[in-house]
């Protein structure tokens, strides 16, 4: 094989199985493998793993190629879709079975479940005890007969030593004295992710298998049925280290949104998502950290990924989904934010004000779903407008505050409807009062919220009548 920094050609593939939303570690997968494409010139396969149909779902395989497309991902060949190639799979069990490298087992779960926890409980290894690896002929004969199950194991072998060399992690080897006889074909005659994985890279041409550490060990079994079989000279493998929450466990719903749509329904931009992943557990040798694709592609190199978990953080993810909101020409953020707005305001939308929402919010906006929710004072009809809980809390704490909202009511009565008229920071100064102090009251009186869009730009889009009903409405609750 050429060396993995200047490889020949290229083939690489994103593998899922559609049992659920893309995850965000699946979704890093599927970029590592783009990325690797893209530098390369080569080919990036899209390949479905399907074949346990009691958990796949059609609407799970069209969810994961809508998701790959918003993210900015593009596949060259497929989706290739393992419900199809059962055929495929089936003649490489039969040729197994025949050379003698897999023979038929008769155990059911149950059975291999209690012997397993009978090992356990005796202090002895775990896994499959080998029962019926060296059954007699007429005792096959008996157990067919009675009309057991029949699964298809791989006879692994008895000794020696798997070794491989991974891109990332160097040399990974177990000895094969550790590693029992597993199934490679159901009771029902579904093939098992190792025979299929085996059959299909082969087949396929995959010259490199880029995929999550969580899958490490299973590459000894992929190899020895490669082997077994006749394939020609493996893949290079990759194993990517796996995305952690902020406990370090691996993440999960229970750490916040984990699905690529969720990401996608918060208000983030595919640009910020797909930047952010590809740093996780990869950088730069310049440690740039705002990239878009082509540059990530252009400088993205298997040698720079770490060995150590990469930590999801929420935070930083919405700071780079800000810095990409601030990339956009204006117009671009509009035509984004549109379809928010007439989702939560309904097709009346006043698209000129919306597009003083981007004018005002832009710099300050985190995402997309924040921004459309901070200009709700402004969209909501007067008669639904309502000071959250927790910003009127802070109102009526302020020390001062009738005091404050009434000055600031005198002023916005006659001053020049600009931002720079509409500035209370003089008014403040001129009660002893700091802005800071007393701003997030005036903020919650008239935005809903104690703090939301420049508010000195929000009192001029409001209008001069609707700012003072509201600071009205505000000094009247104070009194009550």
């Amino acid at each position: 094989m050429d060396d993995p920094a200047t490889p020949g050609p290229v083939r690489v593939r994103f593998a899922p199985a559609p049992t659920g939303s893309l995850h965000v570690g699946s979704a890093r997968t599927a970029l590592f493998n783009w990325l690797f494409a893209r530098h390369h010139g080569g080919v990036f396969v899209l390949r479905i793993e399907d074949t346990d149909a009691a958990r796949s779902r059609p609407e799970w395989i069209e969810g994961i190629q809508e998701s790959l497309r918003w993210l900015g991902l593009d596949w060259d060949e497929g989706p290739y879709l393992q419900g199809e190639r059962l055929d495929r799979y089936a003649a490489a069990a039969e040729r197994l079975l025949a050379s003698g490298r897999a023979y038929e087992c008769f155990c059911t779960p149950e059975e291999v479940q209690a012997r397993n926890e009978a090992a356990r409980d005796a202090h002895r290894t775990p896994g499959y005890d080998g029962r019926c690896r060296d059954l007699t002929p007429a005792r096959r004969e008996v157990l067919a007969a009675e009309g057991r199950p029949r699964s298809l194991r791989f006879r692994t072998p008895d000794h020696g030593t798997s070794r491989f060399t991974d891109l990332v992690r160097g040399e990974v080897a177990v000895e094969w004295s550790t590693v029992a006889d597993f199934v490679i074909r159901r009771s029902d005659g579904s093939p098992v992710f190792f025979l299929a994985n085996a059959v299909d890279d082969s087949e396929m041409g995959i010259t490199h298998v880029i995929r999550g550490e969580d899958l490490l060990d299973s590459t000894h079994r992929v190899l020895a049925l490669r082997d077994a079989l006749g394939d020609g000279p493996p893949p290079r493998y990759a194993h990517l280290p796996l995305m952690v929450g902020s406990d370090r466990a691996k993440l999960s719903k229970r750490h916040g949104a984990v699905a690529l749509e969720d990401f996608r329904a918060g208000g983030y931009l595919p640009e910020a998502m797909l930047n952010y992943l590809a740093l996780q557990g990869w950088a730069p040798d310049d440690d740039r950290e705002v990239m878009a694709a082509g540059e990530i592609a252009a400088a993205f190199d298997l040698d720079r990924v770490t060995h150590s978990a990469a930590a999801f953080d929420h935070a930083k993810l919405e700071w780079m989904n800000g810095e990409w909101i601030r990339r956009l020409p204006p117009d671009d953020l509009l035509a984004r934010l549109e379809p928010r707005a007439r989702e939560r305001y309904g097709d009346g939308v006043d698209a000129e004000l919306l597009r003083d929402v981007v004018r005002i919010g832009q710099e300050r906006a985190s995402t997309l779903a924040a921004l459309v929710e901070q200009a709700d004072f402004l969209f909501e009809p007067d008669e639904a407008f309502e000071v959250a809980a927790d910003s009127w809390s802070r109102l009526a704490s302020t020390e001062r505050a009738s005091e404050v909202l009434d000055a600031v009511a005198g002023h916005l009565a006659g001053c020049e409807w600009t931002a720079e008229g509409v500035d209370l920071r003089p008014v403040l100064a001129e009660l002893g009062v700091k802005p800071r102090k007393a701003l997030p009251a005036v903020y919650a009186a008239v935005e809903g919220r104690h703090a939301g869009l420049p508010l000195f730009d929000s009192i001029v889009l409001l209008g001069r009548d609707r700012t003072l009903g509201r600071l009205a409405d505000a000094r009247a609750r104070l009194e009550t």
